[in-house]
């Protein structure tokens, strides 16, 4: 197995590589067999650290929610490695109109469900996948530190908050003696800086949350991969990138990645990873792949050290 530099989900105790795998391909964009081999690969090169909903991948056709964790779960009864990942899902978006949110029965309700699909004892980080305001936080906190007092789950966090409820939550935990959330997983790269530099980077640095962020390459923008209008027939999700991305600045942001990519001869995918590896508050930033060329990729991506000046460039680049 390779070894990789560990870093510490908030004050959970539990430690995890510079990558976080998203579990959203399984059942998805990659089938069970290949999923397996990723997931086997994932084990054996140190990314160990796997992140999934119970909502994956509901939004494809003929899916109705639960298959990454599903499939997740049959691997790791066959392969016997549930000790060798730190395993996290989320509750919370919407699986039907009765299961949705974060009310204490419904979290109850919702984690036996995943516990089941994933064919394990206990969740290492359960998240609640996005904030819900039709339900008090100390509510939802009593539900999780419950969990965490039962051994379901070690750990939880918290996905989609904005600055102001998230530390909210945090003193609502604080106040009544909780489990606080360890983990924040916000959208962030070097396109989306705005949000989460504007207020959440400063509640997480200030509280050491972990940062797991996901969209750490912008849907695929920030590899290089759209740099024309044309690019848009590369993927199914092609349009909506070129839509959002291809404009002045995220051509600039594209060429600065290329530019520092060429001095240390890697991709402009591992040097977007690499940025955000070194920024001061960010644990792991989420990324998956469907091949394991990809995965080689990441592994190198985890290895790459930027130069402060370069940090700075690419910084630069990207500002609005």
């Amino acid at each position: 197995m390779s070894q990789q530099k560990l870093r510490q989900l908030g004050d959970s105790g539990i430690d995890v590589p510079r990558l976080t795998f998203g579990g959203n391909v399984f059942g998805w964009t990659v089938d069970e067999k290949t999923s397996f081999s990723l997931l086997d690969a994932l084990v054996e090169k140190g990314l160990f650290f796997i992140d999934t909903a119970d909502v994956y991948s509901r939004w494809a056709p003929g899916n109705e929610g639960g298959e990454s964790e599903t499939i997740i779960g049959k691997w790791l009864k066959k392969s016997g490695k549930r000790d060798s990942i730190v395993l996290a899902t989320k509750v919370g978006m919407e699986l039907s109109p009765e299961k949705t949110g974060l009310k204490p029965a419904y979290i109850r309700q919702a984690v036996e469900d995943s516990l089941r699909r994933l064919q394990t004892d206990v969740i290492d980080l359960y998240q609640a996948h996005r904030d819900d305001e039709t339900t008090p936080l100390l509510d939802t906190l009593k539900a999780f530190d419950s969990l965490i007092k039962e051994g379901k789950v070690r750990a939880i966090g918290a996905s989609n908050y904005n600055a102001k409820r998230l530390q909210e939550a945090l003193d609502v935990s604080k106040q009544h003696g909780l489990a606080r959330y360890e983990t924040l997983q916000p959208e962030y790269n070097l396109y989306d800086r705005q949000e989460y530099e504007s207020g959440l980077e400063q509640v997480a640095v200030k509280n050491g949350l972990g940062v797991i962020n996901y969209y750490s390459l912008a849907s695929g923008f920030l590899s290089g991969k759209y740099k024309k209008p044309e690019d848009a027939s590369k993927s199914k999700r092609g349009q909506g990138i070129v839509d959002k991305y291809l404009n002045e600045r995220g051509k600039r942001i594209v060429e600065a990645l290329e530019d520092v990519a060429a001095s240390h001869d890697v991709s402009a995918t591992q040097v977007a990873l690499a940025w955000q590896i070194a920024r001061p508050g960010i644990t792991a930033p989420i990324v998956s792949a469907t091949s394991l060329e990809q995965l080689d990729e990441l592994v190198k991506a985890t290895q790459l050290e930027l130069s402060k000046q370069e940090i700075e460039e690419l910084a630069s680049a990207s500002k609005l």
